[in-house]
């Protein structure tokens, strides 16, 4: 039998429940697969920065990069802030750019069973946002420069970080079935090349990059006309790239026309190491009400399996997933919250593993 080694960061918030929920559908899938999962707590999180000065010990980012994969739940807390006044929690700049998981890749996909904010959506929505996870605005993490009358963070790019993931991006298009609307395998690439010197350069080398992928359609939007599009015509989309910030929000866009930020997973994806998690925050206010919505994590073990070569087991996540929200089983609110919290969506979620006929 495979073992595989995973590191868990459990996180602040509402982070512990839906994390723990999820390694109930873990151990489950596992299981029924044929694998094992040893499981090893790692300590990240705006209460190690409240205890220790830095959101992670540099032991736990080495427990991160020895592992398999890691299963990372959210992080931060509002009122736990460093002194130039940005969240103390955070672990992107330690984990995304400290270990090189250049992609971060976030699926907006909408489950049968869970409204949709938009009025039409017989076709569906099924599309993956490959977004630069080095560089762009974000790059100025930490460090910003000014004082009391004006700030500047800068905004770089590469082209070494633009060629590797305008490739990411047409690679995963080859594996896919293509956009919705039509079947087409599309690359979308996302700026403001209108505006920006940085943006136009991102677009040049995605044109070169283009060149290698001939049967894959290339196009581009800029950010503002993107945002328009993904909720007039979500279902022309199969993969877009963009610089960091863009994909931020524009994933957060996504995650409103498919039931809610929370219904949404991401993995952060580098050559030797890889992390995945949901692409909210910790949601502190509602942390032990038993309402929390642990979907965007359990959805997120569904790619770490895959990262991890054990493909079955992750359809069987996703398809347990689909079955409890079509099945009523699981039902997701307006506000994304679920009845019962994340426990309950765990055990239906695993009961519908279960009734799943092997294939």
């Amino acid at each position: 039998m495979k073992h595989y080694n995973i590191a868990v960061i459990h996180g602040d918030g509402i982070g512990p429940e839906i994390t723990d929920a999820t390694l109930a559908v873990i151990g489950a899938v596992a299981a029924r697969v044929g694998f094992g999962i040893d499981v090893k707590r790692v300590a990240g999180g705006a209460r190690v920065y409240e205890e220790h000065g830095v959101p992670m010990l540099p032991e736990a980012v080495q427990a991160v990069r020895q592992a398999d994969a890691t299963l990372k739940g959210p992080v931060g807390l509002p009122e736990v802030r460093m002194p130039d006044g940005t969240e103390a929690g955070m672990l992107g700049g330690v984990l995304r750019n400290g270990l090189d998981l250049y992609a971060n890749v976030r699926p907006i996909r909408l489950y049968v069973g869970v409204k949709s904010a938009l009025r039409d959506v017989t076709r569906g929505i099924d599309y993956v946002i490959v977004r630069e996870n080095t560089e762009g605005l974000y790059a100025s993490r930490g460090k910003g420069v000014g004082n009391q009358w004006a700030v500047a963070d800068t905004l770089i790019m590469t082209r070494p970080a633009c060629e590797r993931i305008i490739k990411y991006a047409f690679e995963l298009a080859k594996q896919r079935d293509g956009a919705v609307a039509d079947g087409v395998r599309r690359v979308t690439l996302v700026d403001k090349a209108n505006v920006l010197r940085s943006m136009f350069f991102f677009r040049t080398i995605f044109f070169e990059i283009a060149q290698q992928y001939l049967e894959i359609h290339a196009e581009c939007l800029h950010v503002d006309a993107a945002a328009q599009a993904l909720v007039i015509e979500p279902e022309h989309f199969d993969v877009l790239v963009t610089e960091n910030l863009f994909g931020d929000i524009l994933s957060d866009l996504g995650g409103a026309t498919v039931g809610g930020i929370a219904m949404c997973p991401a993995g952060n994806i580098g050559d030797d190491a890889a992390y995945f998690e949901p692409i909210h925050g910790s949601a502190p206010s509602i942390a032990g009400k038993q309402v929390a919505n642990p979907i965007g994590q359990i959805l997120a073990a569904a790619m770490m399996f895959d990262h991890l070569g054990e493909g079955m087991g992750a359809e069987l996540i996703r398809e347990g997933v689909a079955s409890a929200l079509d099945s009523g089983r699981v039902t997701v609110e307006a506000d994304g919250r679920v009845a019962g919290g994340p426990l309950a969506v765990a055990e239906a979620v695993i009961g519908s593993v279960e009734a799943l006929q092997p294939e």
